[in-house]
């Protein structure tokens, strides 16, 4: 399963006011148009459109805790894994990275998708 994990929490009602949608076309098409906060404020969840070979809507799911924070594909929705939506997952990492950039990465399976990002 790609995932993107950073050595610290993310202040996830701070990221929310901070959101614009996303609709990159650079490579096909995503949409990030939306970003819903549970109520414990620990948990984001980021519906998906990509467009490629294949249409598909799936969640992103970021949870934060104490120690560290991970972005992935939520379980339930289960997207086939192509690049568009190996790409999605980063450009939910660089809404991260831009909230705050002293946050590394710690661990991923998409190291090849983050271009220039320092992984620890």
């Amino acid at each position: 399963m790609p995932h993107i994990v950073f050595d610290g929490p993310v202040d996830l009602e701070e990221l929310q006011k901070t959101f614009k949608p996303i609709v990159d076309t650079s490579n096909n098409i995503v949409k990030i148009k939306e970003m819903y906060v549970n109520s414990r404020k620990n948990n984001a969840f980021f519906p998906t459109l990509t467009i490629d070979e294949t249409t598909q809507e799936f969640l992103i799911e970021l949870l934060t805790g104490d120690s560290k924070t991970t972005i992935r594909l939520l379980p339930l929705t289960d997207p086939k894994k192509t690049d568009l939506v190996k790409y999605s997952l980063v450009l939910v990492s660089q809404l991260v990275s831009n909230l705050d950039p002293s946050l590394k990465i710690t661990k991923t399976n998409l190291q090849e998708y983050l271009r220039g990002r320092q992984i620890c």
